[in-house]
């Protein structure tokens, strides 16, 4: 006798249930989804960028600027390492290349490596290089007293997958900031990033909003140095001169050490000051405003600047310690340009400039084309595979269609509970999907013909259809699941979205193939109680 216990009839109607109830919103429009009722999910699934159209960009981490900023603050460190008393005598101090060099005292050399050893060279995060204990710097000296410092191998891979990571996120904050959606930023590579903004007419805003660094800095204005030698070049090793956001200052010389970075905003918005101008009013993190009132108390009467990626935005005065945490940015600032610096600061700076290797723009007629074409394939697709069943297996093709249909509405609820976006890959995963779910089906039917043929009634034949061929099922599916992990794991954008829709696609086939077509036929069974089966 064929049965199936109470819980798998339960357990196939609240999933099917819950997978149409997670689907609606997919047939609604993005307006009608917003006067949905609350208790209604809001969610449907994405259209990626060949679906929808928009801007995509390929970019790459500067690595050069990257390594020589941190070359630079070696350098500093260097500095105040020989410094510290008692002093070992220095001189040429400088970043040359890929290395810092500085000659030191034959005399005081010993020293100089120990204090070196003790207190620039460290092992580099075993965590992020999957173990090892590597340096940070390679040091090497002559008798003479030359010694250079460079970057290891390890060190340098761990920056670079540092930034790429630091980079995707701060990429992600400012696009989202600007209330674009269905954005995709992901890596590509060990310096790369792919970035996709579907829907998006301006690719250039995008492109010059995630290509500035956006690093900022409170630095103290070196008003030792006069215009002429700035001019002239004569510049201490502590300071430099930058560009001024206003033309008629030139340059202005600051100090290099920052008193306090961007790292310490934990907001920033657009504003106007008391004049009706452009501002972008910031404020500090309890650090932040710890570092700058201490910093504005020694330092009243003093210039100190605020630079925006090597750029003097402005330069004022200290009139007073401020001890607030919080205070304004101005500059010859427009409504959107105020803007769009508060959303850079918002969302932090880059680690380094992003170089963009490629730009595409793919316009929403093309996308149109695309689904037009993609809605084609996936009917024709479907009316296939339920012509085929229904005349290769009648009947029970007849279940196997229902449970067809079952497993593309838990694969589009699953996809818009997660949040996924659809892309034409994905849409070539939906119909590789729709072909997989009805083999389980398949293998299932021939195993109840062959026990059919052996002389078994229709109970039994049925039963050992089910039994026997899970084993295969199940099988067969964890292949595909597993080459769709690779796929996914070392694949990058629509490699990505085929994988986790087949992945998706393989779980629901498996449910609707061997539970709901269990259900139905034994229903089918209990009603009608045949003596063979019609297949």
């Amino acid at each position: 006798m064929v049965r199936v216990s109470q819980w798998r009839v339960i357990l196939v109607l609240v999933v099917t249930a819950i997978g149409l109830w997670l689907s609606l919103p997919n047939f609604f429009s993005e307006s009608q989804r917003a006067s949905l009722p609350g208790f209604l999910p809001k969610n449907a699934v994405s259209l990626g960028l060949d679906l929808r159209g928009g801007s995509h960009l390929l970019l790459e981490v500067d690595m050069k600027a990257l390594q020589k900023e941190r070359l630079e603050a070696l350098a500093d460190d260097l500095r105040t390492t020989l410094r510290n008393k008692p002093s070992v005598g220095y001189t040429g101090l400088n970043v040359e290349g890929d290395a810092v060099i500085v000659s030191v005292d034959p005399a005081q050399i010993e020293e100089a490596k120990k204090r070196i050893a003790k207190d620039l060279v460290k092992p580099v995060d075993a965590a992020a290089m999957g173990g090892g204990g590597a340096s940070n710097y390679v040091v090497t000296t002559t008798p003479t007293g030359a010694i250079t410092m460079r970057m290891s191998s390890e060190l340098i891979a761990n920056e670079q997958a540092r930034a790429v990571n630091q980079s995707i996120e701060v990429v992600r904050k400012r696009i989202d900031a600007l209330g674009t959606k269905e954005t995709s930023v992901q890596r590509q590579g060990e310096g790369r990033i792919i970035v996709q903004v579907p829907g998006e007419g301006d690719p250039e805003r995008i492109k010059k909003l995630i290509g500035q660094t956006a690093k900022l800095t409170f630095q103290m204005v070196d008003e030792s140095v006069s215009p002429a030698d700035a001019a002239a070049g004569r510049i201490p090793p502590i300071s430099e001169a930058l560009p001024s956001d206003n033309p008629a200052e030139g340059l202005v010389v600051v100090k290099k050490r920052a008193l306090v970075s961007g790292d310490d905003l934990v907001d920033a918005q657009p504003s106007f000051d008391q004049y009706g101008e452009s501002v972008v009013s910031f404020r500090f993190n309890g650090r932040g405003s710890r570092l700058f009132g201490q910093a504005t108390q020694i330092n009243v009467n003093k210039r100190f600047a605020i630079v925006l990626d090597g750029k003097v935005l402005s330069a004022p005065v200290i009139r007073e310690p401020i001890l607030g945490g919080s205070g304004q940015i101005s500059g010859s600032f427009t409504v959107d340009s105020a803007n769009d610096l508060a959303v850079l600061l918002r969302a932090g700076a880059l680690p380094a400039k992003l170089d963009t290797l490629e730009q595409r723009t793919v316009g929403p007629e093309l996308g149109a084309d695309s689904i037009k074409a993609g809605m084609i394939a996936t009917i024709v697709a479907g009316i296939g595979v339920i012509i085929f069943m229904a005349l290769v297996y009648g009947l029970f093709g007849v279940f196997a269609n229902v449970a067809l249909i079952a497993n593309m509405i838990l694969l589009m609820g699953i996809m818009s509970l997660m949040g996924a976006t659809l892309t034409l890959p994905g849409i070539a995963g939906i119909i590789l999907t729709m072909g997989m779910a009805v083999d389980a089906n398949v293998l299932i039917y021939e195993r109840m013909r062959e026990e059919q043929r052996a002389g078994r009634n229709a109970a039994m034949a049925i039963d050992s259809g089910f039994n026997r061929a899970l084993g295969t099922i199940l099988d067969a599916n964890i292949t595909t699941v597993l080459a769709a992990a690779i796929l996914f794991q070392f694949g990058a954008g629509p490699v990505r979205g085929f994988a986790v829709t087949l992945v998706i696609g393989v779980l629901t086939s498996v449910f609707t193939s061997v539970l709901i077509s269990q259900c139905l036929i034994a229903w089918w069974f209990r009603v009608t109680k045949p003596k063979t089966l019609p297949i």
